[in-house]
């Protein structure tokens, strides 16, 4: 902890004009017990280079710079083993405040206590180093075209590669292909897919070890400390243990079954788009299945297993693409040959719209709008009926081939028993009994181990895969992190990832590629890769007070933790993405960082000054997640928003790290109300910590029952889900939060 403080207040940035600058010197002196301070005229620039000056001459551990917000600058010139916090005058006084005035003057002498108290608490982060040495090697599982790509930049940008595949042969599906839907300008003609040159560089490539025929049967340890077990596919020859730093798991798709109406299994001239690739790769005539008679005309049915919410609901992007593709193959038969393509929508995204405009120019290819209702034989052929066409009919056309456009699954682990998995677990965190919780965790862990259908076999206590969405692609959050997954070093990429053609698997592949590289190198340096990049902290669990209540391993959302036999948890540290909602979720308050806990944000709370009940003067606590619900709040203040000066400002890593015991103190010490501000989650935003505003939520019973317990309104707390986009929301919150606490009254327990 920072035994001695120092104390720098910027008097620049209309600083100086709306606050009583030497009354908050002779406070952090006085009551705050700084060791030294002084007034600067601005934190940046030179004046860094002069805090940093005066920190080592008074060999001060501690310092609080109170200027501007921290994320505004840089702060290299100070010394990384002294503990720096910033308070942002600028943007919460001179920004969003009325200068000169009392109220303004109470919210920045109250800064100055949170983060002189704050500071005193905390500790310079020491960067976690293992006992055995990380290795940087990288594993790479699967091996078409996005492992392939994924192996080959990982070799040539100077990483040793493992790649693993399950089959006999490279390539995947993409060498199985007879042409590629063209990739660049003008997008006209059908493309080699390159698929052959891609497989014989990697092959040759001296710093990548191909296994065929080969599964990953086991996988433990972290980042840096992967040991991975590889058998032969089918479980016979001897296993091979290697240690891996990093993954991409590249595993492709499979075709979905189509919908049982469209004769697919019944008549055998209907067939998958996958199949109808392979008739002609095989480069031999077109012949029907049925008698092997010339295929001159073939009837394109699109969404033949997709976009139905009774079969499967999702589009797969690039089915429409390649039927366009396959189109050109049976002109390619003869001048005479048809080509009919029956759609509801026909999607082409982006430059591909000049393949789409390409096709349609064909006499030969027919395309129209409509809803195929029925494919039987029909003297020797197959009709195929459509109603609901551009021309308002009913329309029927006899073809000697239907071929269905399957969407694409990811080969991942059975999304059925992860989903079955994940609802266990979710019932076990929402039970309202001891018995209930005990069901439903053992459902849950009985679900964890979904036998016969793993693809990683991670050896985690939460499960051998990849947590997954509805249908089956990993989860991972969408919208500022798309190659992570939930299992940190651990990079989907491809079509397990998100369905895409071959160009876009090569583009995910290099992401992914880079993304693991990132890692094993932070990794390297004890730093955190992702959301808190370069952030040295990992937590410490003070075991001796752990009562196996398994709360931080069963709500971790990456799968830090793992468990002894007595459900005592062990710390896979390099896992670890400092989101802190182990600490939040402990009801011992056991775990903590250097730089954060529960012990750390107590000493803020406590250190502001609440006003007795007779000045009408309350005090909020606003509990902030620095995600987006703070730079939200910096953003008001940027466009001189005016918040409300009786809310004190708190940030926290993720909602999901807020213990109780932080709302329990504030209402202890006279808080009149406190707010919970983090990230929206849900089908359109997610948390930066995937799970931690939604498990907020889900605590908030516990919120109510300690007031319940101390005969306080439940009206004193209120959660919000903010995104970045909401700061001007913010001020009418404030607002609105205040005139709640006035409508029920200041805490009882002011001055007690």
């Amino acid at each position: 902890m920072a035994d001695k403080i120092g104390v720098f207040i910027c008097t620049g940035y209309g600083i100086a004009e709306a606050l009583d600058v030497p009354a908050l010197l002779e406070l952090a002196t006085g009551d705050c017990g700084a060791a030294y301070c002084r007034t600067i005229d601005t934190c940046q620039g030179a004046d860094l280079e002069t805090i940093a000056a005066d920190i080592a001459r008074e060999e001060l551990d501690g310092a609080v710079i109170a200027g501007i917000s921290g994320r505004r600058y840089d702060d290299g010139p100070l010394p990384p083993d002294v503990v720096v916090e910033n308070v942002a005058l600028r943007e919460f006084i001179v920004w969003s405040q009325p200068p000169g005035e009392e109220d303004t003057q109470m919210l920045a002498a109250d800064l100055i206590r949170m983060h002189v108290a704050k500071v005193g608490k905390m500790a310079c982060p020491e960067p976690f180093r293992p006992e055995e040495e990380l290795d940087r090697t990288l594993l790479v599982v699967g091996g078409g075209v996005t492992g392939l790509t994924a192996a080959l930049a990982a070799a040539r940008t100077g990483y040793q590669v493992r790649l693993v595949e399950k089959s006999e042969d490279l390539g995947g599906w993409l060498a199985r292909q007879h042409r590629s839907i063209p990739t660049g300008p003008p997008y006209r003609d059908l493309e080699d897919t390159g698929i052959a040159k891609l497989m014989a560089d990697v092959l040759e490539h001296p710093r990548i070890t191909v296994h065929t025929s080969t599964v990953t049967s086991h996988i433990s340890g972290a980042p840096g400390l992967f040991d991975v077990t590889l058998r032969a596919e089918g479980g016979t020859g001897p296993e091979e243990v290697c240690r891996v730093g990093a993954m991409v798991q590249a595993t492709g798709w499979r075709p979905v079954d189509p919908r049982p109406d469209l004769s697919y299994g019944q008549v055998p001239d209907v067939i998958l788009n996958t199949e109808f690739e392979d008739m002609v790769a095989g480069g031999g005539p077109l012949q029907r299945p049925s008698d092997g008679q010339p295929v001159t005309s073939v009837a394109f049915i699109q969404c033949g297993g997709s976009r139905d919410p009774a079969h499967h609901s999702y589009c797969s992007s690039i089915c429409c693409l390649n039927s366009l593709k396959q189109a050109l193959y049976v002109r390619e038969v003869s001048d005479e040959a048809k080509a009919y393509i029956f759609y509801e929508f026909i999607r082409t995204p982006g430059q591909y719209e000049e393949f789409y405009r390409r096709v349609q120019e064909d006499p030969g290819v027919f395309l129209t709008r409509g809803e195929v209702t029925d494919v039987a034989p029909a003297a020797g052929r197959l009709a195929v009926s459509v109603k609901d066409t551009m021309l308002g009919e009913q329309v029927q056309v006899q073809v000697d081939l239907v071929v269905l456009a399957a969407g694409m699954a990811p080969n991942a682990a059975d999304g059925e028993a992860i989903r079955a998995f994940s609802d266990a677990k979710l019932a076990a965190e929402c039970a309202e009994t001891d018995t209930q919780r005990a069901e439903a965790t053992a459902r849950a862990e009985h679900l964890a181990h979904h036998e016969g259908t793993e693809i990683l076999n991670l050896d985690y206590r939460q499960g051998p895969d990849l947590p997954s969405l509805e249908y089956g692609f990993p989860d991972s959050h969408f919208i500022c992190f798309p190659y992570e997954s939930r299992r940190t070093g651990i990079y989907p990429a491809g079509c397990v990832r998100a369905p895409m053609d071959g160009r876009g698997s090569r583009a995910d592949a290099a992401g992914a590629a880079l993304k693991a590289i990132q890692c094993v190198e932070m990794t390297a340096r004890g730093e955190a890769v992702h959301p808190r990049a370069g952030d040295r902290s990992y937590p410490d669990f003070f075991l001796q007070r752990c009562t196996q209540c398994k709360r931080c391993t069963e709500e971790c959302p990456f799968g830090v933790l793992n468990e002894d036999e007595k459900g005592t948890p062990l710390l896979q540290a390099t896992r670890c993405r400092r989101c802190g909602v182990c600490l939040g979720a402990c009801p011992e308050r056991i775990v903590s960082f250097k730089d954060y806990s529960v012990e750390i944000l107590s000493s803020m709370i406590k250190a502001v000054e609440v006003p007795d009940e007779f000045e009408e003067k309350p005090r909020l606590l606003a509990l902030m997640c620095e995600n987006d619900a703070l730079p939200a709040l910096e953003l008001a203040t940027q466009h001189r928003l005016q918040l409300n000066p009786y809310v004190r400002i708190v940030p926290v890593r993720c909602l999901g790290s807020v213990n109780v015991e932080w709302v329990n103190q504030a209402v202890s010490r006279g808080f009149d109300g406190v707010l919970l501000m983090g990230c929206t989650h849900g089908d359109d935003y997610q948390c930066h910590f995937i799970k931690g505003s939604e498990l907020a939520e889900q605590r908030g019973e516990n919120i109510k029952e300690k007031l319940d317990k101390m005969a306080m309104e439940n009206e004193r707390v209120e959660i919000h889900q903010v995104q970045i986009r909401d700061y001007e929301r913010l001020p009418a919150i404030f607002d609105a939060f205040a005139e709640t606490i006035e409508e029920i009254g200041m805490n009882p327990f002011k001055g007690m």
